[in-house]
């Protein structure tokens, strides 16, 4: 795997460092794709050798013309195609013949598009595109692309060229320029994969904008983003077109109950990627990442001069996936004494009027926040960055405060985002400048920081159990799945398959009453009628057995001992292997409500103790397993159990496609699974 990713970041270096370009299709037509490819190619004519082609004249752009590939005075690198779709193939067999190595296809509706990348691929070479919006490095002046690029360090790799576009531009506008685009188009050849790991050693490269509307090979495109994060180079994935193929067909509660974007979340959770809803919060969020430090954790103070402003800036920030937590009584008393009597000491701090009386306060208050262990980061907002506009003899002292604010957040390596009435006024260049981001709305500043804190690197898995999981060929129904699971560690009743009336009453009689009868070949077992509890005798089981195997015919029936532990409460533990990202592992509220309650967690797996005890934490219904009104906390450890083993079972058998365990009956002496469910995975097809 290494050495196959070697050599593709080695082919790909032609898409950012050519020795020579050639434009086929170029033109002085502004209105046209071979304009701005033609002339943006000439912007790096000092580093590259470049060639115009087209058929029609001899000189363009005051650079000589050629009629065809054939003709050039060399072997270009690198073929930037802007033609009439018929024409593509004809060009690119001609550029193959020659020997080039690189393509760039802008052209839509290209016919056989996959069989032409196919050839392409044969012969060596490698295509960007078709349908591509183009490509820009800023490290070596190389620019095919509508449009023009403000160098800067974020990278954007987009599926839509358009949108693509409207980040480089959102970026530009608030002074995050970029390191390199790729529109990838449809993808033909040349993957997002592959771009995204050549970022990997891309100096000029910060942050990355992904846009993407399909994962496929979606597990090896998240290892890749990991290892970005890994660099310190964190990716921020806006998304719309997640399949949700995969959940439609599940066969199990697990999957009916999860969306593909729940699956993508999880996988964005494990490589560190953030994902974000819009283009403007991706360029909020890269602001606050390429300006300050990620948070090491969701506590946030807030200051502000006016009780209204510091009290929306608390249910905004309450709101996102940030606390304000309450300041201890000494610190709170420490940050009265600088304050007007009645000034808000508490979180949120209200100077009321104190920065009017000294400008220093915001400072002050701002640096002993910093200096305590009660916050991981500090909110600003409201009139500070406004002095040095609305009264000029203050811009000097006001740069200085800003100064101090800066050089404090960066000691103590906690950052602080600001939101100020004044956005473009010199005290806000001046936080710009020392290292504070700077928003113009309260709700774009929490939303930045917000952002920062999920940025955080994720932590080294803890994936439990050392012994090996159960293998051996998947057989259907549920006495194979318990046999399977009970193998992994999971605990079940006592119980067997029965075929007849009798073997249920010769078997009842080494069992504990009351039992359960169920038919071990059904899936869904409630609502066929495939399941009767508290059967309390012989000849009530009997007459059960007889009934239910009236209605559902032969098969293997299976008795088990009721659980009748009092205080127990039930919980779904499910798996599923995503066909684009791979197996996750899924908790939620369990039993026959299970889709009415619809309160589950969904992670990457496997998962370890810690982050399966996480995902319990997050359910609402975690204080029933805590003990709620009186009832007895039950065994969250022996729960926490089966779900790492569940997890480790999907993560390391690809011939499962789905588990669950419905419900798993937790109780103060420990968990009790009751019904299961395993589903193989479909064969793959032979190439």
């Amino acid at each position: 795997m290494t050495t196959v990713v070697a050599e593709s970041v080695t082919q790909l270096s032609v898409f950012s460092d050519p020795a020579s370009v050639a434009v086929v299709g170029a033109s002085a037509d502004p209105a046209k794709w071979g304009y701005w490819l033609a002339s943006g190619a000439l912007t790096g004519e000092h580093r590259r050798r470049v060639h115009l082609v087209n058929r029609r004249t001899d000189t363009l752009l005051e650079h000589p013309c050629h009629p065809n590939l054939s003709a050039l005075p060399e072997v270009p690198d690198l073929v930037a195609l802007c033609v009439p779709a018929p024409f593509v193939s004809d060009m690119v067999d001609e550029a193959l013949a020659l020997g080039v190595r690189g393509f760039l296809g802008v052209t839509a509706g290209v016919p056989g598009e996959a069989e032409l990348a196919a050839r392409i691929r044969s012969a060596g070479a490698r295509l960007v595109g078709t349908n591509s919006l183009g490509i820009y490095d800023s490290a070596t002046d190389l620019s095919l692309a509508w449009g023009r690029f403000t160098p800067g360090p974020l990278a954007v790799i987009s599926q839509s060229g358009q949108l693509g576009s409207e980040l480089a531009a959102l970026g530009a506008r608030y002074g995050v320029g970029v390191s390199r685009f790729v529109s990838i188009g449809n993808q033909s050849d040349v993957t997002a994969a592959e771009l995204l790991s050549d970022l990997g050693s891309h100096d000029p490269t910060r942050v990355i904008a992904l846009y993407l509307e399909s994962f496929s090979d979606g597990e090896s495109l998240f290892r890749t983003l990991r290892a970005l994060r890994d660099t310190g180079r964190p990716t921020l994935l806006l998304t719309v077109g997640a399949s949700a193929a995969s959940t439609r067909l599940a066969r199990s509660h697990t999957g009916s109950l999860t969306s593909a974007m729940d699956v993508v979340d999880a996988a964005c959770r494990a490589a560190g990627v953030l994902r974000v809803s819009t283009p403007d919060e991706l360029i909020t969020v890269a602001r606050a990442f390429l300006s300050t430090t990620v948070p090491a954790g969701n506590r946030v103070a807030i200051v502000g001069d006016s009780g209204g402003q510091c009290a929306i800036a608390a249910d905004v920030t309450s709101a996102s996936a940030l606390t304000v937590p309450d300041f201890s009584p000494g610190l709170a008393e420490s940050i009265a004494l600088q304050l007007p009597t009645g000034a808000a000491s508490n979180n949120p701090v209200d100077l009321a009027g104190a920065g009017e009386q000294d400008l220093g306060s915001y400072a002050s208050v701002v640096e002993h926040l910093l200096r305590a262990d009660e916050s991981d980061a500090v909110v600003l907002t409201g009139y500070f960055g406004c002095y040095a506009r609305d009264a000029p003899s203050l811009a000097e002292r006001e740069a200085a405060v800003a100064e101090r604010i800066g050089r404090a957040s960066a000691a103590t390596g906690k950052p602080v985002v600001v939101h100020t009435m004044a956005p473009e006024s010199s005290t806000a260049q001046a936080l710009r400048r020392h290292g504070v981001p700077v928003f113009d709305t309260v709700d774009s500043a929490v939303r930045a920081l917000s952002g920062l804190s999920r940025l955080r690197p994720p932590q080294p898995s803890n994936h439990p159990l050392s012994e090996p999981v159960p293998q051996g060929v998947l057989r259907s129904g549920y006495w194979a799945a318990r046999e399977l699971l009970t193998e992994l560690g999971v605990t079940f009743p006592d119980g067997g398959v029965v075929r007849t009336h009798e073997e249920a009453v010769a078997l009842a009689g080494r069992l504990r009453a009351p039992f359960v009868l169920k038919a071990s070949w059904l899936e869904h077992k409630s609502e066929a009628g495939g399941v009767v509890v508290g059967i309390d005798s012989p000849e009530q089981l009997a007459r059960t057995f007889q009934d239910m195997h009236t209605r559902l015919g032969d098969g293997d029936y299976v008795l088990e001992e009721q659980d009748t532990r009092a205080g127990t409460v039930e919980i779904l533990v499910g798996a599923r292997r995503d066909p684009d990202l791979g197996p996750v592992i899924v908790v939620g509220a369990g039993g026959t409500e299970t889709e009415v309650l619809q309160d589950i967690g969904l992670e990457s797996a496997p998962v370890g103790p810690e982050d399966a005890l996480a995902m319990l934490e997050n359910l609402r219904c975690m204080p029933l397993l805590r003990g709620w009104r009186g009832r007895p906390a039950v065994s969250v450890d022996g729960l926490v159990d089966v779900v790492t083993r569940v997890s480790r079972l999907i993560a390391e058998r690809p011939d499962i496609a789905e588990i669950e365990l419905n419900p798993v009956r937790v109780a103060p002496d420990g968990a009790l699974t009751v019904d299961a469910l395993v589903v193989a995975a479909e064969p793959t097809p032979a190439p």
